[in-house]
């Protein structure tokens, strides 16, 4: 099923696209109403806000036993050495905070947004394992990073007896497939779950190459994205959007279908912004792409210099 996630105030923080809480509510009643338990949200997202309105939306929406919440910690909230990163000291503060926030006394799945080179990778993991052994957390999670950062994550968690890694949010579209080189292949190899981000990269898989939105507009980091293979990618989206013409269903559907057609994919997450985009999401899961479809799909690809991790 499908992750959601893009609410918040959006002059918090640097996601000016974001929906606020009166236009996300509609979203969020609705992807709960259509069977979508899980949602995603950082405490980074909008300045904290996106927690805010996750939490009060579910409560009223939902019990807490059907939702399923995931929130990450890492980016900066405030100023000053201990404001961001995955120090003891940082974790131990932006679990309750994000608790707070989201009006819980637990989260499903806590995740580290990013790797932390400053930081011990053993004082991350315990610290993470006691939030677990707290009752704050159910799971744990990482986000993008390189793959043998993410495999010596997992062999210290192991050597030291603490809560292994459950899942890994990392980026993967048909625009930007470097993670089924080392990633996907380990993840598959160790169990974990993947559920990644972006799986319309931003969007330039729904819509013609040239057009823009708004949140194309003012998205710094998705620009920084997409700025080393624009005519290969130019000919996925021309791609998709010929797939998408003969099956006769929107090019998100496409997109969405090739990354679940990925048998290392649990579910990709989501950004809803509109109805449609839940329906979009929804009918991905019954839709079967052929190996020829596939192939005309995967054809155009070139390689990518590695992006997302910071």
């Amino acid at each position: 099923m499908p992750r959601l996630h893009d609410f918040g105030i959006p002059d918090r923080g640097n996601h000016a696209w974001t929906l606020d809480e009166e236009a996300s509510r509609p979203i969020l009643r609705r992807a709960i109403e259509a069977g979508i338990n899980f949602f995603d949200t950082a405490n980074v997202y909008s300045d904290g806000t996106s927690e805010e309105i996750v939490g009060r939306a579910l409560k009223e929406f939902t019990s807490r036993d059907q939702a399923v919440i995931a929130t990450k910690v890492h980016g900066r909230m405030r100023p000053g050495p201990n404001g961001a990163g995955l120090s003891r000291k940082a974790i131990m503060a932006e679990i309750d905070a994000s608790l707070r926030r989201l009006g819980t006394d637990y989260v499903d799945l806590y995740q580290i947004h990013r790797f932390d080179p400053d930081v011990p990778i053993e004082e991350t993991l315990e610290a993470i394992h006691d939030v677990v052994k707290a009752g704050e957390a159910r799971y744990i999670g990482a986000s993008s990073m390189y793959a043998w950062q993410f495999a010596t994550m997992l062999h210290v968690s192991e050597a030291n007896g603490w809560t292994r890694f459950a899942t890994m949010k990392n980026y993967l579209n048909l625009l930007y497939r470097e993670e089924e080189r080392e990633m996907l292949p380990l993840c598959d190899a160790e169990g974990i779950g993947v559920i990644p981000w972006s799986p319309l990269a931003r969007g330039r898989l729904t819509r013609e190459w040239d057009a823009a939105t708004e949140r194309s507009r003012t998205d710094e980091f998705g620009r920084s994205l997409y700025e080393h293979t624009a005519d290969a990618d130019r000919r996925v989206v021309e791609a998709v959007a010929t797939i998408a013409r003969e099956r006769g269903v929107p090019r998100a559907q496409i997109a969405l279908a090739w990354v679940l057609a990925k048998p290392e994919v649990s579910a990709p997450i989501v950004g809803a912004s509109k109805a449609a985009h839940l329906d979009d999401a929804i009918a991905a899961l019954s839709l079967i792409l052929s190996d020829d479809e596939i192939r005309r799909l995967e054809e155009p690809y070139a390689p990518h210099p590695v992006i997302g991790f910071s």
